[in-house]
């Protein structure tokens, strides 16, 4: 049910190019308007240290003091951005600057890094892959020894870091929180590898049915694919310059070893608008090859109609010579065919040559064989999905392929 209440939120933001303000103009600086589709905030902090680890809801932001006086790391989750009060007492307590906590309630913000001083403040947004591409905004900070993540609605790419913490596993509770939030960014990105894969799958599909049997459904999910590559083109674009930001400005909250890492998720972004341009133009191609095929087809059922229409025009000559109503008796040169015994026959026996002689032209010419896209057929395609995992499969052995597995780009 929770899933289901997710879901018809979000889907009035679903395919939508744009964004609405909830703060009304000239609005002063640092006005902080909740939305009204989201829940309630749920605060769930996890701090950690080398042999530490606490993982607990909170009530109160004002509980967050206590925990972050204990563990050397915090990360506070803050589902939910329905209560403007809770966001700012949370801002209170970390000593949040408002006009940063405006850029949290407001979320159509483009991907940045701002510096504070004291921490850092990172927008993104984060695909949901469902049936259609859902985004909503990630807005984090990166303090000294906090990381806070705020986020619309319940639901995230986040458990895989989640487990980690809570199995000890990796580099995360031996660092600081500069790679926890390297993790939270890496794990977000990754999160467009699975949405790249079904639009792959999805233009496979459609490719097989615009030459096999084109229709105007085809056009409209071809169209709607377009507009959603178009979404996560605008959500990605950003990230890579946001990262960038994180590797070329020189911050102290950000070591040299996370630096290295986010190289490595910078590859990512650069490989994700890689293949959402790919697949941009894969879409167009597909567009233009409704079109041609559509065409090949009227060609040939106009081609039909008019040898059709040709063979039957010797005949309806013959006919209507036989048709005027010229008197034999007045002279013996009025249609003398009228009184030969065989003239019937005779008449179907020429008009049944004529056709199959024009038929047999036809072939010779070669105007009855029709378009056969056997080369076009499902084996003889293109395989845009990327290798799986143990790097083996169609894609593998044609290197010129695009790869949509973001494990594989793992270093």
């Amino acid at each position: 049910m929770a899933n289901n209440g997710r879901a018809a939120k979000r889907r009035a933001k679903r395919g939508k190019l744009y964004f609405a303000r909830r703060t009304a103009p000239g609005a002063p600086p640092g006005t902080l308007k909740a939305n009204p589709n989201s829940p309630r905030p749920v605060l769930k902090v996890i701090a950690y240290g080398n042999q530490q680890f606490v993982e607990r809801e909170l009530r109160d932001p004002e509980e967050l003091k206590q925990i972050l006086g204990h563990y050397p790391v915090g990360w506070l989750n803050v589902d939910g951005l329905g209560d403007e009060n809770v966001i700012a007492r949370i801002g209170q307590v970390f000593g949040l600057h408002l006009l940063a906590l405006e850029d949290v309630m407001n979320t159509h913000q483009r991907a940045k890094v701002e510096d504070y001083g004291d921490y850092l403040f990172v927008t993104a947004r984060m695909v949901n892959h469902g049936q259609h591409v859902e985004t909503e905004q990630l807005s984090m900070f990166l303090g000294r020894n906090f990381v806070i993540t705020f986020q619309e609605f319940p639901g995230d790419s986040f458990d895989p870091v989640r487990e980690r913490l809570r199995n000890a596993r990796g580099m995360l509770h031996a660092s600081g929180p500069d790679y926890l939030a390297y993790a939270l960014l890496d794990s977000v990105i990754d999160a467009f590898f699975p949405a790249l894969e079904h639009y792959g799958e999805m233009l496979d599909e459609l490719e097989a049915e615009v030459l096999t049997a084109p229709n105007l459904h085809s056009v409209s999910r071809i169209h709607e694919i377009k507009n959603e590559l178009i979404l996560l083109r605008r959500a990605i674009w950003p990230q890579r310059e946001a990262i960038n930001t994180l590797l070329r400005d020189p911050h102290d909250i950000v070591s040299n070893e996370t630096r290295l890492h986010l190289r490595d998720c910078y590859d990512h972004t650069v490989q994700i608008i890689d293949l959402v341009e790919v697949y941009r133009e894969i879409a167009s191609g597909l567009t233009d090859l409704f079109v041609s095929s559509a065409s090949n087809r009227m060609n040939e059922v106009m081609k039909v109609l008019t040898i059709i229409a040709t063979i039957f025009i010797p005949l309806t000559f013959i006919t209507s010579i036989y048709g005027m109503n010229f008197n034999t008796d007045a002279s013996p040169w009025n249609m003398p065919e009228l009184n030969m015994p065989l003239g019937y026959v005779g008449v179907w026996v020429v008009m049944v040559a004529v056709s199959v002689g024009m038929l047999y032209f036809f072939w010779r010419k070669g105007w009855l064989r029709s378009f056969t896209p056997s080369t076009f057929e499902r084996g003889g395609r293109r395989d845009w999905s990327g290798p799986p995992e143990n790097g083996n499969g169609p894609a593998a052995e044609r290197p010129g392929l695009p790869a949509i597995s973001g494990a594989e780009t793992k270093k």
